[in-house]
């Protein structure tokens, strides 16, 4: 058990525009939740629950013998989905809770522990993330690649789908290696967060920045919340937000993982 205990939430909703049901598709013979559950399971967490808003999903999580908790709806993101688990639940403000997307079945345990152990360590953020450093051209010119900036702490200054920071006296053609553009972070989109800040943040309104981006956390800066940005050396994560990605995701469950 780790030093600090911690609860990941998995947030996993049914709908999806693109990927309507996505949560239950077979990955190599399992449904993708089941997955993600299993990454979950790999690491020190001390409870782990899947937080829905579809019995069917409930009823694959049940015969799992997995935590499951019934959501509404209408939440607009994870982070609102995992706020009403806090809520309903009772939980204590200092709770260490984890957040893993249920899309995500790829993820490395230790990135968890790590969040939850650098959150513990850092008494004024509310939340903790993770970067790793850009190596390729494509993932900083990338809009869908999201990029973040720390000061010297490591503690978010901004995240942005530009390509931040920019090099003022860029080449016109732009660079394609590591050294013709300036040193940047790629965020890993996983995160933890103190139980308080997790009710707080549900009551926050959203800002014009958040709008913009499409990126919940610019509503933590936006009104002045701290979030922590670990350094990971690589991730192995990786979303499934449509149907084409399941034959790469099968493929790298299967080359990193033990699946059935």
């Amino acid at each position: 058990m780790s030093e600090n205990p911690y609860t990941i939430v998995i947030p996993a909703r049914y709908a999806s525009s693109r990927f309507p049901g996505k949560a239950l598709h077979p990955l190599n013979g399992q449904p993708m939740i089941l997955h993600t559950v299993t990454r979950a399971r790999e690491s020190q967490a001390a409870e782990i629950i899947v937080a829905t808003d579809d019995q069917r999903i409930v009823q694959v999580c049940e015969q799992a013998g997995v935590d499951v908790q019934m959501t509404d709806m209408s939440h607009p993101s994870g982070t609102d989905r995992i706020a009403e688990v806090a809520r309903v639940r009772h939980w204590e403000p200092n709770r260490l809770v984890v957040g893993l997307q249920g899309d995500e079945p790829a993820t490395d345990a230790s990135h968890l522990d790590m969040l939850a152990n650098n959150l513990s360590l850092m008494s004024e953020a509310d939340m903790a993330t993770l970067c790793m450093v850009i190596g390729q051209f494509d993932d900083y010119t990338n809009p869908h690649r999201v990029k973040v900036v720390r000061d010297h702490r490591d503690m978010a200054l901004y995240f942005s789908r530009a390509s931040i920071p920019a090099r003022r006296d860029a080449q016109p053609q732009g660079g394609q290696s590591a050294a013709e553009y300036p040193l940047s972070y790629l965020h890993i989109g996983l995160y933890a967060y103190r139980c308080q800040y997790l009710l707080d943040y549900h009551a926050l309104e959203a800002c014009k920045l958040e709008t913009e981006e499409q990126l919940e956390q610019l509503r933590v800066l936006y009104h002045g919340g701290k979030i922590h940005v670990g350094e990971v050396v690589a991730s192995t994560a990786r979303g499934v937000d449509h149907p084409d990605d399941v034959p790469v995701l099968e493929a790298l469950l299967a080359q990193r993982f033990a699946v059935p």
